[in-house]
């Protein structure tokens, strides 16, 4: 795991920006040093790295990313199909007896796979289970939307590094555990509302760090829904303005003064 990049750009700035992109790091979380500050045939060349008090949580991050690659390696092979048997032609019945009356696998084969159908509670129950894990599931529903709520102790590992893991999971349980015209979202120990705070706290941080320097701020990518609650924390700011740039997954917010200077 690299804790700490050297880059160069055409000013001091993009040599940072350069850097933090390498490292996959947002700028409250790194140290920077000036090694060169350029000129009109030399580039700018800073040295960026991930402060002491930060440097835990990337390593969590990155042992997750690799438990996540071992578990994808160990997947089970494709079982080798038979060679088809040559299906033998259906003898044919003497005119006066009857064809013999569907067997009740033959009559009801739709009433079987809705029976197969679990609900998203069944779904989240049977996922604790197999993480070894013990919690309580609750179903609220709320402007439409219906949301599995989870709560325990020791269900880090189900939320992931920045909720990465839960997101997923979510998006699994919807696909598996479909309902027409509502959404399902999933919600353990109260992650979504803690990092709707944390964001709402970092979008008034650096907006009021963007309003001192004059210089606008690359946030780290976010998914469509934390870009959301960026903006939304900005919107009535009069001294900022946000916009979101870049493609998918990789689609980031940056925070603009107001009167921009270069």
């Amino acid at each position: 795991m690299k804790t700490s990049v050297e880059a160069t750009g055409k000013n001091i700035e993009q040599a940072i920006e350069n850097a933090l992109f390498e490292l996959k790091a947002p700028r409250e979380d790194v140290d920077i040093k000036i090694i060169s500050e350029g000129g009109l045939f030399k580039k700018a060349k800073v040295v960026v790295s991930i402060s002491q008090d930060e440097i835990q949580k990337y390593q969590k991050r990155e042992k997750l990313k690799e438990e996540e690659l071992k578990q994808e390696e160990i997947k089970p092979q494709p079982e080798k199909q038979q060679p088809k048997q040559k299906e033998e032609k259906p003898k044919k019945q003497p005119k006066n007896e009857q064809p013999q009356e569907k067997t009740e696998k033959q009559e009801k084969p739709a009433a079987q796979e809705k029976e197969q159908k679990i609900s998203a509670v069944e779904f989240v129950d049977g996922l604790l289970k197999a993480f070894g894990k013990d919690g309580q599931i609750s179903e609220i529903e709320e402007d439409g939307v219906i949301k599995i709520e989870v709560s325990g102790e020791g269900l880090n590992e189900l939320i992931g590094y920045r909720g990465e893991t839960m997101f997923a999971l979510s998006y699994l349980m919807n696909t598996i555990c479909k309902r027409e015209s509502k959404k399902q979202v999933l919600d353990i120990c109260d992650y979504r509302e803690k990092r709707a705070q944390s964001l709402a706290s970092l979008a008034n941080r650096m907006a009021a760090k963007v309003a001192k320097t004059g210089r606008y701020a690359k946030l780290e990518p976010m998914d469509a829904s934390e870009r959301r609650l960026i903006h939304l924390a900005l919107q009535d700011n009069q001294k900022v303005t946000t916009m979101s740039k870049g493609t998918e997954p990789k689609r980031y917010v940056i925070i603009f003064p107001r009167e921009y200077k270069e």
